[in-house]
């Protein structure tokens, strides 16, 4: 009787450098899928306890992982990264929330920085989830150095993690964060800095602070120690943002002062209806279309494309290069919504490529 072969393919290999809440969750999303995940921390109870909750498959920074993912705070992001990059063969992203400092610093076409836009209630490797990425936007931000393998192999495996995947410029990144995300967190803060200094003078003040108040001001009980670096390395991008947030402040405080009732209520509704068509992920079923690209194969032609579907709004479902055995030239193969497909081909002929595309079969996304 014959024997049934042994599976042989080898187990993929990852590391995760900083096992808090974004690492662990990393650790716990490849575990699930069947990768060996090796990863440290600084403090060396945290990596236990990573391991200790299936985050890790082992304590340590292995030399033959395919990817790592540095997970730190920002200020030590680039030493860590040239760490596994010196370590391994393989590639290396990070989650810092800054991205042009960090990108400009670290110049190796197996680097690609990454930034996933996702958080929990609990802090530490206390709060991980293997779904902590599920359906949150991960941006990745490539350069005209990155390389295009390095590309589709991050976003292949961020991908992977049921994640949102888009592509931005660094420095587009960091000025749009500056206004969804950082400028958020400070105007949180010192909201709830007002509610606090007030509460001393009218003990009443936090027992009436409920609904609206509680749900404008939950950010602010973030980890307030990654703030300081954050704004730190974005500080130009944050400055602008909170300049254009107090002229828009000192405009509304003009039309209460003046008791412009037409006035504060078109600016109520316009704030209204640009609330209302925030994206809430997508529940539908979609038609499908292949888009082939002819490129020159070369580092930094995906990252062009990729950026440019993320700034007309096209989402990117599968993507790979094709690279010509003769060379010079290669083919990107991107699948996107079919009804976003003539905005792309439009604006990629604008920018001197000639794609073609095919309809693929019906999908669900959810």
């Amino acid at each position: 009787m014959a024997c049934p072969m042994a599976n042989t393919k080898p187990q993929r290999r990852a590391a995760v450098v900083g096992t808090g809440l974004i690492g662990g969750s990393i650790g716990l999303a490849l575990r699930e899928q069947g990768w060996w995940v090796t990863g440290c921390d600084q403090d060396g109870d945290v990596a236990a306890q990573a391991l200790a909750r299936g985050a890790l498959s082992e304590i340590g920074l292995p030399v033959d992982a395919e990817i790592t993912f540095v997970s730190t705070p920002v200020a030590s992001i680039v030493a860590e990264v040239r760490k596994a990059l010196a370590a391994n063969s393989g590639l290396v992203t990070d989650v810092g929330g800054v991205k042009t400092s960090i990108v400009a610093d670290v110049d190796d076409p197996r680097f690609l920085g990454g930034h996933p836009m996702a958080g929990s209630e609990q802090e530490g490797i206390a709060g991980a989830r293997a779904d902590l990425f599920q359906n949150a936007v991960w941006v990745l931000t490539p350069t005209d150095k990155t390389d295009d393998d390095t590309l589709v192999k991050t976003r292949s495996v961020v991908a992977s993690l049921n994640a949102d995947v888009m592509s931005l410029a660094p420095e587009r990144h960091d000025a749009l964060v500056a206004v969804v995300s950082h400028v958020p967190h400070l105007t949180a803060a010192t909201l709830m800095a007002l509610a606090d200094d007030r509460s001393e003078e009218h003990r009443a003040m936090l027992r009436l602070a409920a609904g609206g108040f509680r749900d404008m001001t939950r950010i602010a009980s973030g980890h307030p120690g990654i703030w300081p670096d954050i704004c730190k390395e974005n500080a130009e991008a944050i400055c602008i943002t909170l300049d254009r947030f107090i002229g828009s402040l000192q405009q509304v405080r003009s039309l209460v002062a003046e008791g412009n009732h037409n006035g504060l209520l078109q600016f109520l509704e316009q704030a209204r209806h640009a609330r209302s068509h925030l994206p809430y992920g997508l529940e539908r079923h979609v038609v499908l279309a292949e888009v082939r690209i002819a490129v020159f194969d070369r580092p930094g032609e995906l990252a062009r494309i990729t950026s440019l579907t993320t700034e007309i709004g096209v989402n990117i479902y599968d993507l790979e290069i094709a690279h010509s055995v003769e060379g010079g030239r290669g083919v990107a193969i991107m699948v996107v919504d079919n009804e976003k497909v003539s905005s792309l081909l439009e604006a990629l002929r604008e920018q001197g490529y000639a794609p073609s595309v095919r309809l693929l079969e019906t999908s669900s996304l959810s």
